[in-house]
């Protein structure tokens, strides 16, 4: 398909947060855009801000006139979106050119440079660093992110067509779509079991997008996987050493095989997010950019929203969201909490997402889970599945081994939460516990 001939682009499923990233990308390049989602949310509010139309109902009739032309218009939808949705059941019973997300975004990134991070962790957090680096330098680079970037409060970064630097997802195999020129894998975590059937299933889709790497590709040391190498204090092409966490900043040396780079700075907690930060260095690197204009960049990058993100920071109190929905995310979190907060009460609120994924790592997210001192569970959020027998957030609980655990329903968490008497308080999930968390802060912050 030649994208020069498409004069609008319709989204079904426009509020996620890959989608709205291309809506915004066709929108500012002077492309007619509109879609449909669910409910209304931030991001779709912030694309009606920009010009976009929005709505949502699933219904052919909500669709403007320009939008139902099948020789101008391309229809991109989500995975997400129920195979008998209304619209895109018209969209194919009528001709329309239609793409999947993941498939759009390999065809605005074949003619470019394409710098693309993949794994189950540290994607978004290693791809938004990195588009931050190619724009403090000057490269003129557009990142499509898989998260709102504290800098620019959007999740894209606009710039021309030659350089593109993309977050590689891996759910429904999407990152096969692409075609990388420097790529780098932080993590290949057993996930999506309900797509990919097995944990080696996984590992060999991984290779597959290994395979696509024209230039170079970079993996964190210890991966079964052949590439340039990046770890913390390890035997690896980029080794991050000499780590001290000064004033709330982790500060470090950055060894690579023919120099080492001093006093490397960045301002996000946690030890994970030392790797995410060696990993977009590597890439920038490899890309071209000078160490020390890359450690430059570092410092003014703020972060993601909803990645240990301080809702509210006082004296006596601390509230940090965090997308965390994963054993080995959560178990991340819990690190960096320890570290920056010691002999402090920690109190978790734990919204478990997918009814599958909790089945799957049930044991983990137990052990993972009693590493805070109290512990507040939510229902299961179930996203795009319906319930599976017996798998409940009261099942989980059974197995998570700490007395201070209690199931909440969101209606009685702030109460619960006042009972708690935190020094700390972290919300952690995937699901509309972001919508919840509005309603905690305005309530403590008075």
């Amino acid at each position: 398909m030649n994208l020069d001939q498409v004069h609008s682009v319709y989204f079904i499923g426009i509020g996620g947060i890959g989608m709205s990233a291309l809506a915004r990308y066709f929108n500012a390049n002077n492309v007619a855009v509109a879609g449909y989602d669910r409910v209304e949310t931030e991001l779709t509010k912030k694309l009606v801000e920009a010009g976009v139309s929005v709505h949502y109902i699933d219904d052919v009739a909500e669709i403007k006139s320009e939008f139902l032309d099948k020789e101008h218009c391309l229809v991109v939808y989500t995975p997400a979106v129920p195979k008998g949705h209304k619209e895109l059941v018209y969209f194919r019973k009528e001709g329309f050119s239609i793409l999947k997300r993941a498939a759009l975004l390999g065809l605005i990134t074949k003619e470019s440079t394409c710098l693309a991070v993949a794994g189950t962790h540290g994607k978004t957090t290693t791809s938004t660093m990195l588009g931050h680096v190619m724009e403090v330098c000057n490269t003129n680079a557009t990142s499509f992110l898989g998260g709102i970037s504290e800098n620019y409060h959007s999740n894209l970064i606009l710039g021309g067509t030659k350089v593109s630097v993309v977050e590689a997802d891996e759910f429904d195999r999407s990152f096969l779509e692409l075609s990388p020129d420097i790529a780098c894998i932080t993590s290949m975590d057993a996930d999506h079991l309900d797509i990919y059937g097995s944990a080696a299933a996984l590992v060999a889709t991984f290779n597959q997008f290994a395979a696509k790497v024209s230039q170079v590709l970079i993996v964190k040391k210890g991966l079964p996987i052949h590439g340039l190498t990046y770890g913390i204090e390890e035997a690896a092409d980029y080794s991050a050493i000499n780590i001290k966490v000064i004033n709330g900043k982790y500060q470090f040396d950055i060894r690579m095989p023919d120099a080492t780079v001093s006093d490397v700075q960045i301002h996000l907690p946690g030890r994970h997010n030392v790797l995410n930060s060696l990993a977009a260095f590597a890439m920038a690197h490899q890309y071209g950019i000078a160490p020390k204009d890359i450690v430059k960049a570092f410092l003014s990058f703020k972060g993601i929203e909803r990645r240990f993100s301080y809702k509210i920071k006082k004296d006596n109190f601390v509230l940090i969201d965090d997308y965390a929905h994963h054993p080995t995310e959560i178990n991340a979190v819990a690190d960096a909490v320890r570290e920056m907060y010691p002999r402090k009460k920690i109190v978790a609120v734990f919204q478990p997402h997918l009814f599958s994924r909790t089945k799957d790592f049930s044991e983990d997210f137990a052990v993972a889970l009693a590493r805070f001192d109290s512990l507040l569970l939510l229902d299961i959020y179930p996203a795009r599945e319906l319930p599976l027998e017996g798998i409940t957030s009261e099942w989980l609980l059974g197995k998570v081994k700490m007395d201070a655990k209690k199931l909440v329903s969101k209606d009685d968490l702030l109460k619960e939460i006042q009972k708690e008497a935190a020094d700390v308080l972290i919300m952690m999930g995937a699901g509309d516990i972001s919508v919840v968390i509005k309603s905690v802060v305005k309530a403590l912050s008075v």
